[in-house]
């Protein structure tokens, strides 16, 4: 996926490892209380009350307020489809297939879907078929995603809803590179000395460097690591 390096990190003593790595510390420690203030400000966010909503699952159609199962808070990812395609988007599926459980949003009140404008029974399919772990919804016959900033041919995002009995209420959205911090996928590849070997990043001279991509799998690549038997064949 990359070149191959020219260049490696410098080789010092403990001592001076240390010394680098506490300054770094310093930075990722306000780094850490900057993220704190700015979900502070995101609990501060004002909401918009939405109208009611009718969306499919696998039990067929669903109030959206119902979609919470009695919590008080839901997190939906509007997950792209293409009509017709084999496979769907590959970041949508990558994206959504990292999360292999949300059950511990239980104890927060709150729980965590995908919605999708793709027809359930074809959706429910899809999901089956790249090892999808969460609960899907379809918006084909609603206006809930277009709404939402995802319709049909759209793009992609994340909502979060809270509920008051029966009326629901949107808090807050991301797209973009936004949903790419709600991930575990590349706060473990920036980790690594290599990072994410992308050429728009900024990195030493002599480090490896692919097209940007490269490295993200695509929707045949979860359903051969993660998926049901017959596609890990």
């Amino acid at each position: 996926m990359s070149s191959t390096p020219t260049a490696w990190p410098e080789v010092v003593d403990a001592a001076q490892w240390q010394a680098q790595l506490d300054q770094l510390r310093a930075r990722e420690k306000a780094a850490t209380r900057e993220l704190d203030a700015i979900a502070a400000q995101r609990r501060r966010l004002p909401m918009v009350a939405l109208p009611e909503y009718t969306l499919v699952g696998a039990d067929g159609p669903v109030r959206l307020v119902d979609v919470f199962e009695g919590a008080a808070q839901l997190i939906t990812y509007h997950h792209m489809w293409h009509p017709g395609a084999q496979w769907q988007c590959g970041g949508c599926t990558s994206f959504t297939s990292q999360f292999r459980g949300t059950g511990f949003l239980h104890g927060y009140d709150a729980r965590f879907v995908v919605v999708t404008p793709g027809p359930i029974d074809q959706a429910l399919a899809y999901r089956e078929k790249v090892g999808n772990r969460l609960t899907w919804y379809s918006t084909a016959d609603s206006p809930f995603g277009a709404d939402l900033g995802a319709p049909a041919g759209g793009g992609f995002g994340v909502n979060v809803l809270l509920r008051r009995g029966d009326q629901v209420f949107r808090t807050w959205t991301t797209s973009g590179r936004g949903v790419e911090q709600l991930s575990h996928t590349f706060p473990l590849v920036d980790l690594l000395p290599w990072g994410r070997q992308e050429p728009w990043q900024d990195h030493p001279e002599g480090w490896p460097v692919g097209e940007t991509y490269a490295g993200w799998l695509d929707s045949p690549d979860v359903a051969r690591l993660y998926g049901a038997p017959a596609a890990q064949a």
